[in-house]
């Protein structure tokens, strides 16, 4: 078996479904959707603070009300969308990488919002051209967090077996639009201002030539607050359980794990030039930038993903990468941060050769 040893990110494309204004989706579907659970008043409040400006849906609530849709009919549209929404993602990272489909060696998935059987990694391997010898790689319901232990598997593999591989994560949290609840949780309004749908592919090419070298990965997970965050399959669909002590969890590991994960490696937080934070929501992205103690423009690529994207659970920290990576002056190191059920926290250390 022939070693590589180091891995780096040779090309990242992204797809995103159609856009709609945050107000206009309040305007024009939750005003009344939330209109009969006496929290009208909190709800649009919560939706008027979420950081999110514009977001995308694959199935917009403006044109279609799949609140009352079965588990079974959202999976069947799931899958309608969300092939032609990774291909594209697909695409865009292959050609951005100078890879071609046939040359991967590995094709990993993340999705958390969909599952069928043939899935998204068999139906894009046959469609795309990938070899009939390429190994596959799913990984369902780890949530926001999923792309970094999922960069960290396919890094591996392009080091250990010297082949090209790639991670698409894709999302389409639109199609877990809940019903009216008379009790209005707080959760699900939390849940419905946030959350967004968007593909991101990222391929990973043997050594350090160019693009980021994976240098190392971290994982922390508390599991005595494991009740905080929860993705529950229902007869109507997948259903958010979201705390607000969120936040207060992060607060006390998120220090830790940037500072395990920098010191094993020479280096500490004034080292590192770029950060492309999980935006999982303005107190999220607060809670990081005071315990790492970062300047505004640390936090700039993250708060502007949330703006113009809102949050997209597993391909969102992705999205942040690609801001960071089309700048003028790229940073020469990268920390990738995500959070998720477990509560988990998953933090990726990237550097420029």
């Amino acid at each position: 078996m022939r070693t590589i040893g180091r891995a780096s990110v040779a090309g990242l494309g992204v797809a995103l479904p159609p856009s709609a204004v945050q107000d206009d989706l309040w305007e024009g579907f939750f005003d009344r959707h939330y209109a009969a659970g006496g929290r009208r008043g909190l709800a649009k409040r919560i939706f008027a603070n979420a950081g999110v400006r514009t977001r995308q849906a694959a199935v917009s609530p403006l044109l279609e009300d799949v609140s009352d849709w079965s588990t079974e009919r959202r999976m069947r549209r799931y899958q309608v969308e969300a092939v032609p929404l990774g291909k594209e993602a697909v695409g865009r990272a292959l050609t951005d990488a100078g890879v071609a489909a046939d040359e991967l060696g590995l094709l990993a998935v993340c999705s958390c919002t969909g599952y069928a059987t043939p899935g998204l990694d068999i139906l894009l391997a046959r469609d795309m051209g990938m070899s009939p010898r390429l190994q596959r790689l799913f990984v369902g319901h780890m949530g926001c967090y999923a792309a970094l232990p999922g960069l960290g598997t396919v890094a591996d593999f392009v080091a250990a077996r010297g082949r090209p591989a790639l991670l698409l994560c894709a999302e389409l949290t639109s199609l877990h639009l809940q019903p009216p609840d008379a009790r209005a949780d707080i959760q699900q309004i939390v849940s419905h201002a946030l959350f967004s749908d968007a593909a991101a592919a990222v391929v990973l090419t043997p050594g350090t030539s160019s693009g980021y070298a994976v240098s190392d990965v971290a994982a922390l997970t508390d599991t005595t607050t494991a009740g905080h965050m929860t993705w529950d399959v229902t007869d109507l669909g997948f259903r958010m359980g979201l705390s607000p002590q969120v936040p207060d969890v992060l607060s006390v590991h998120v220090r830790d794990l940037v500072d395990d994960l920098l010191s094993r490696n020479g280096l500490a937080v004034v080292d590192v030039d770029g950060w492309a934070i999980h935006p999982g929501g303005p107190r999220i992205l607060d809670v990081v930038q005071e315990r790492l103690e970062l300047p505004d423009d640390q936090l700039a690529a993250s708060r502007g993903v949330l703006s113009a994207y809102g949050n997209c659970s597993s391909p969102t920290v992705l999205l942040v990468l690609e801001e960071l990576r089309r700048r003028p002056e790229p940073p020469q190191r990268v920390v990738m941060l995500a959070f998720g059920p477990g509560l988990t926290l998953y933090g990726v250390l990237l550097e420029r050769a």
